[in-house]
């Protein structure tokens, strides 16, 4: 049967993300959107960054795209023939030292924004003070995971160095409606996760939602000496290139004692952890659309202040996942939510935690798929990711690892926390990192 090549039919995956997206646009001021900045030094010149950009981007039809249904009802991104218009990059004069966090203002106003229409879903802002300059991508989460909005940027730069091979990229797909038996098994197995999972509430921050809400973030920044030193303590605890549980194991135990001042009610955590399903074998195919699942921990309340007995759950819980394919399954499994319109299916997915979804979210990426220290004409001093997070549980931890540097980014919805909130769970990840704020 012939694809067409302007249609990439949407895995399950990238129906859930539609969902969120969804969600999103009801509970808050813009969808399921981030925000990937490259801090760069000297200053970048807006003209002949914007012109570098559109002849880039005028190669991807595909990001003036809109979700459609074929025939059979399977869920497709449609493919315009040609990019239709240029890309937008707004240019904004600094006054203030240059740092991330006196720029944070200005980024969490852009990563607020919602896009113009359903054709856009990538936006540019460079923020400059004349020495040193600030990109920030804003992105359609529909449209690219966080590890893919790095690889497109490092493909821009591959691109502008002539070693480009945006050519090569294909996007059609199978509708995927074939090996039943397959999904509904998978599904089972879900449905056996989840049912396991509501038997304990989860504790989580009440939030009053709205469309003129935002996301408010803070930035904690490692330098590479603090970064060396985290990740030798998280080698000890955790094990050789097992960072990750130790770092969600210091902020569950930060999170726990903000919610023991505030007394929540609920007897677990429950936190979903993103897990990158890519196979490596072509990265090029794998810039476009969502090639993430889910691994979800639940720790009871009383055991949140053992640091060693949480890695030792963390492991052993990612261990049990991977083993019985439950990412995979979860993947497999949402290809049989795509009949369901988006509305419908956004609520169906409150009903087994009776609308606490999470705790809070967190993901880990890891070493950046941004591999050049360049950008344009000037070095990239750091990259880290501002993600606006689905409502509930409106709290997310998001942490990125560029050039021997550890970055953290907390991002939670506006009211939600107080800032001295904020200050309490910053102060507590330091310390527990073992890194004091100079």
């Amino acid at each position: 049967m012939l694809v067409s090549k302007r249609k990439r039919y949407l895995s399950g995956p990238d129906w859930v993300i539609n969902t969120l997206d969804r969600m999103m646009k009801d509970t808050t001021c813009a969808g399921n959107m981030s925000q990937i900045v490259l801090m760069l030094n000297p200053a970048q010149d807006g003209r002949t960054t914007n012109n570098s950009l559109n002849h880039f981007v005028r190669q991807f039809p595909v990001l003036q795209g809109y979700v459609a249904r074929d025939f059979k009802l399977t869920p497709y991104w449609k493919i315009p023939a040609f990019a239709e218009r240029d890309v937008t990059l707004n240019v904004s004069h600094i006054e203030d030292s240059f740092f991330p966090e006196t720029l944070l203002p200005a980024l969490v106003q852009t990563a607020n924004k919602s896009f113009r229409d359903e054709r856009e879903h990538i936006v540019f802002h460079l923020f400059t003070n004349g020495k040193q300059s600030a990109l920030a991508m804003t992105f359609d989460h529909r449209l690219f995971d966080a590890r893919g909005a790095e690889a497109f940027l490092n493909l821009f730069q591959r691109n502008l160095s002539g070693n480009g091979a945006s050519g090569d990229i294909t996007f059609t797909s199978s509708m995927a409606l074939t090996q039943w038996m397959r999904k509904f098994l998978a599904g089972r197995s879900v449905n056996r996760r989840i049912i396991a999972l509501s038997k304990s509430t989860p504790q989580s921050l009440p939030f009053q939602q709205g469309r003129d809400k935002g996301f408010r973030y803070r930035l904690l920044t490692f330098s590479k000496q603090e970064t060396s030193a985290i990740y030798d303590r998280a080698y000890t605890e955790a094990g050789y290139l097992l960072e990750s549980p130790y770092i969600l194991a210091i902020i569950l135990q930060t999170v726990h004692e903000l919610f023991r001042s505030k007394s929540e009610n609920g007897s677990s955590y429950l936190i979903p952890v993103t897990t990158d399903l890519r196979p490596g074998q072509d990265p090029l195919q794998e810039v476009f659309f969502n090639h993430v699942s889910y691994l979800f921990y639940q720790i009871p309340v009383h055991e949140a202040e053992d640091r060693k007995s949480l890695i030792t759950s963390f492991k052993q819980q990612m261990y049990d996942q991977v083993k019985s394919g439950f990412p995979k399954d979860l993947a497999e499994a949402s290809l049989l939510t795509r009949i369901a319109p988006l509305q419908v299916l956004g609520k169906l997915l409150h009903l087994p935690l009776k609308g606490r979804m999470a705790t809070f979210v967190f993901s880990h990426l890891g070493k950046s798929l941004y591999q050049s220290t360049e950008f344009m004409d000037g070095s990239v001093e750091n990259i880290f990711h501002m993600p606006r997070v689905p409502v509930p549980p409106g709290l997310g931890f998001f942490s990125n690892y560029y050039d021997s540097r550890l970055n953290l980014v907390i991002s939670y919805l506006d009211g939600l926390l107080a800032e001295g909130e904020v200050d309490i769970l910053e102060s507590g990840i330091r310390k527990r990192f073992g890194v004091y704020q100079p």
